[in-house]
């Protein structure tokens, strides 16, 4: 984990939540959708079939934690519809997957979030509450 660095583009879109045993763990810099994104702290890692066994099984459950959190921070909020998860990485090489929680009623229903529109960022003060709220839910035991 010494050598891992966060993609420049992707900090430049995010917020750090937490640190969990695999990935480091941030929000989505647009507020038109509840979306976080996981990135496992190894260097070098394009591919999942870059990361270990080990690692592979630790990713797809910190997926399915952070789903979890995101369906139950949303649900606070109006709820969600459907949860996209995605690992995609055409723009940014590094490995990290997207879970993004979706309503019917958004801007882009039905149609995948990436590549359209321009982001909406959060403001400062809604940026700060919001990493504060999903800190407390990742962090909890």
């Amino acid at each position: 984990m010494s050598d891992f660095r966060l993609h420049a583009q992707i900090a430049a879109d995010t917020a750090r939540i937490c640190d969990w045993p695999l990935c480091r763990v941030l929000l989505m810099n647009d507020a038109r959708f509840p979306w976080i994104i996981l990135v496992p702290r190894r260097a070098d890692v394009v591919e999942l079939i870059n990361l270990t066994e080990h690692d592979r099984i630790a990713l797809m459950g910190e997926i399915a934690r952070a789903s979890m959190i995101l369906k139950s921070w949303t649900a606070t909020r109006g709820g969600c519809d459907k949860l996209n998860v995605a690992m995609i990485g055409n723009v940014v090489p590094q490995l990290h997957a997207h879970i993004v929680a979706r309503r019917r009623t958004d801007s882009l229903w039905p149609l995948t979030v990436w590549g359209r529109g321009e982001p909406v960022r959060y403001g400062t003060d809604e940026l700060a509450i919001a990493v504060t709220e999903l800190g407390d839910l990742f962090t909890a035991q």
